[in-house]
Formats: C-alpha cells, sequence, structure tokens
C-alpha cells in the first residue's frame, strides 16, 4: 500500500472512531449512527463494483441479487432452521460465489450492453424467486423473527457495537482491496480494463481474472447482505430489486468509479442523501437519481473524489514549483 494510502486510511480510521462519539452527544443528530450502519452496510457492495467496473471494466446490474442471496440465506437458515447467525453467514457466502461463478462463467463472455443486461436479467430472475417462493422467503410481505449476529457466546445488539462491527469490516475489506490493486492481480484488472485482447497477448489470463474478480464483488454484496439481515431483522424482495442495483453502480459513480475511497464517500454521501436530506422527495427517488446521473456522466465523469484529488494535487505541484 502507497504511503498516501496509508495517510488516507489514518484520516478514515480517526473519522469512523470518533464520529459515533461525538454525534451521540447531539440529540439532533444522534440518529446518524443508524444511518451510518447503513452506508457501511452499502459501501461494503460499492467497494465490491469499484474493483469489478472501475478495475476490471466489467458492468454488473446485478449486486442487489447477490446482497439478496446473501441476506435470505442468513435469514432462512436462522428464522426456519434454527442456526447460529455466524454460520448461516459463512453459507451464505458459499452458495452466493457457487451462484456467482456459475453466472459469471457464461455471462462474463459478452461485452458492453450485452454483459449489463445478461446481469439485468440475472438479477430479475432472483427477485422473482424471492417473491414467489412464500414458504421459505415469506414472498412480498417478506420474511421476520430474523435473529441478530451472534459471534460465538457474543451477542452484538448496541448500535455502537453493529457501528463499529460494520466499519471495521469495510476497514478491513478497504485494506485488502488497497493491497489488491497495487498488486499483480490488480495490474491485471487495469490491463484488462484497458483492453482485453492486449492483456491476453501479453499472457493475462483474462477470463480467468474476470471470473475472480466477478466472484469477488458477489461475496462482498453476500456479507452485506448477511449483515443487512441480521441488522435489520426483516426482509423483503423489493430492497434487493434492480433500483437497487442502480443505486449502487450510482454509488460508485458519483465518488469515482477507479477509485475506492470515492465509492465508500459516494455511497456514505448518497445514503445520507436518501435517507435524511430528500426523504420528504421519495416519490421523485427515480428522477432525482436519474438526474444525479445525467450530471455525472456529463461533467465529472471521473467522479468527485477523483476530481478533487486531481486537482488538490495539481496545486500541490504548482506550490512546490
Amino acid at each position: 500500500m502507497r504511503k498516501k494510502d496509508r495517510i488516507v486510511f489514518l484520516f478514515f480510521s480517526l473519522f469512523v472512531g470518533l464520529f459515533p462519539l461525538v454525534v451521540a452527544s447531539i440529540k439532533a443528530v444522534s440518529h446518524y449512527i443508524d444511518v451510518m450502519i447503513f452506508a457501511g452496510i452499502f459501501s461494503l457492495v460499492s467497494i465490491g463494483l469499484c474493483l469489478l467496473m472501475g478495475y476490471a471494466g466489467q458492468i454488473s446490474l446485478a449486486q442487489a441479487a447477490f446482497m439478496g442471496i446473501g441476506a435470505y440465506c442468513s435469514g432462512i437458515l436462522t428464522t426456519h432452521y434454527g442456526w447460529p447467525s455466524s454460520l448461516a453467514l459463512m453459507v451464505g457466502l458459499v452458495v452466493t460465489g457457487v451462484v456467482a461463478y456459475g453466472v459469471g462463467v457464461p455471462s462474463l463472455k459478452l461485452k458492453g450492453h450485452y454483459l449489463a443486461m445478461a446481469t439485468l436479467g440475472f438479477g430479475m430472475i432472483v427477485h422473482i424467486v424471492l417473491n414467489e417462493e412464500v414458504e421459505l422467503t415469506g414472498g412480498p410481505s417478506g420474511l421476520v423473527g430474523i435473529s441478530g449476529l451472534g459471534i460465538g457466546n457474543f451477542q452484538i445488539s448496541s448500535p455502537f457495537a453493529w457501528y463499529y462491527l460494520v466499519w471495521g469490516c469495510v476497514a478491513t475489506v478497504m485494506l485488502f482491496s488497497l493491497n489488491l490493486v497495487r498488486s499483480r492481480i490488480g495490474r491485471a484488472f487495469l490491463a484488462i480494463h484497458a483492453d482485453e485482447r492486449a492483456a491476453q497477448a501479453m499472457g493475462v489470463d483474462v477470463s480467468n481474472y474476470k471470473v475472480k474478480v466477478f466472484v469477488l464483488s458477489a461475496l462482498l454484496a453476500s456479507f452485506a447482505g448477511s449483515l443487512y439481515a441480521h441488522y435489520v431483522e426483516f426482509l423483503n424482495p423489493g430492497s434487493f430489486g434492480l433500483m437497487w442495483s442502480i443505486k449502487f453502480v450510482l454509488m460508485v459513480m458519483v465518488g469515482g468509479i477507479q477509485n475506492l475511497w470515492g465509492a465508500v464517500i459516494g455511497t456514505v454521501f448518497l445514503t445520507f442523501l436518501s435517507n435524511e436530506w430528500l426523504h420528504f422527495l421519495a416519490d421523485f427517488e427515480v428522477l432525482i437519481y436519474g438526474l444525479i446521473l445525467l450530471v455525472i456522466a456529463m461533467f465529472i465523469p471521473q467522479g468527485l473524489v477523483t476530481v478533487v484529488a486531481t486537482k488538490l494535487l495539481k496545486k500541490g505541484l504548482r506550490d512546490g514549483a
């Protein structure tokens, strides 16, 4: 990991560590801890999507579906069969990994909008199954009575415990991802993104790397889904539909599609935008997200964080000169 990333990670850790302590003392914003827990869960999905789209150049509109598979595996196993939540989470990861591999091998032979349509179709299939398998999933009425998350004999129940667990997971995944993109594997992802044929000519196993990053992004989405299920203790298929897959893409694009830190910042920004600042415009949510996507695509396709970081770097170089 580069020195710049270590410095940013230090500031990130300080902010995450101090945030709940500060907002808890201010009654008007004390509920921000809950919003940040959701932002952290969604950040796990966004980091995986950033690796898939920003670094490997593969489009996916199925992240909400993979999140739903993980969530419902945890929910069904704990609710109907009494499994421990930690074991159910692991099973959710295994199931999602197998499904993602089965979907990824044929789908990733496609490119561009054909790949987007393939993942879109898979996401719609998952959404239909979640709605129709009423005995297992509860159907449109939802799955209730999901147990909280327990690790051994320790039960995670307080908002503070959930906050630090979720953001601890985000920090761990971020460390892993930062090291991954600076490694030989990360350089292979970038080569595939730039030109698949050139990468293959240089000895990169394109198909293998594409499937691996697809499965990795699906596993992160599944893990986020399991955390979501045990935190909310209720699941509804509407939480894992196409609109949520589009939201995850938008979260990555707002921050910077090829910037892991941007993915997290974009996720936090849009989570607060949806839950706090624009909740009274819920009926126009699709229009608002469409407008944001249009503005980002037209004027700042690199994302907010990337643009700001570039300007600061140029300013530093001028000042140094």
